[in-house]
């Protein structure tokens, strides 16, 4: 019986202990900030064939030809998508070069999409099965990408870039190209 007593003290001593640590954890700050592992490293080498056939695809030779990019990952499929192309086009009139990969997208629903949703790229890539954008470490769509003009990946921004986005992006871009 004495043995038991113990055993349930125990229990008891446990559960207080493990009650402590998760309110403590609680009460800590949330870190909702993804960090890339990508970050400061060249983009990985790929040749996707074009999107469309209007406009030519991409290389990540096409990243390091001197001058900064956006690369944004989306698809047609893509509900947030749309909610960022009006952004996508504020920054392309802003002055940024955005170059797309279109994810396991079909040629007319890629064409069909920038059709409704407006064309802010210079260059499409069609990934067919995911591998450039995982190579990147996106994690899904949509995610930019500032890319400087020796091809390295300066900043991930990821999910839809909204307008209040938009400066911050272009700070980042002009950073890139300093």
């Amino acid at each position: 019986m004495k043995g038991l007593r113990y055993f349930l003290w125990g229990l008891v001593a446990l559960a207080a202990g493990l009650f402590g640590l998760f309110a403590y954890q609680l009460t800590q700050p949330k870190d909702e900030f993804v960090e890339s592992a990508m970050i400061g490293q060249p983009i990985p080498a790929f040749d996707l064939r074009p999107a469309l056939e209007s406009q030519p695809g991409l290389s990540s030779a096409d990243l390091a030809d001197g001058q900064p990019k956006l690369v944004n990952i989306f698809a047609s499929w893509c509900v947030p998508c749309r909610a960022e192309a009006p952004q996508l086009e504020t920054l392309r009139d802003s002055g940024a070069e955005i170059v797309g990969i279109a994810i396991r997208d079909r040629p007319e629903d890629v064409a069909a999409f920038l059709q409704v949703y407006g064309n802010p790229f210079t260059r499409v890539g069609a990934d067919d099965i995911s591998e450039v954008q995982l190579s990147l470490g996106s994690s899904g769509v949509p995610e930019t990408f500032v890319v400087d003009g020796n091809g390295v990946i300066t900043y991930q921004h990821i999910g839809d870039i909204r307008p209040e986005h938009v400066p911050g992006i272009l700070a980042r871009l002009r950073e890139a190209g300093a």
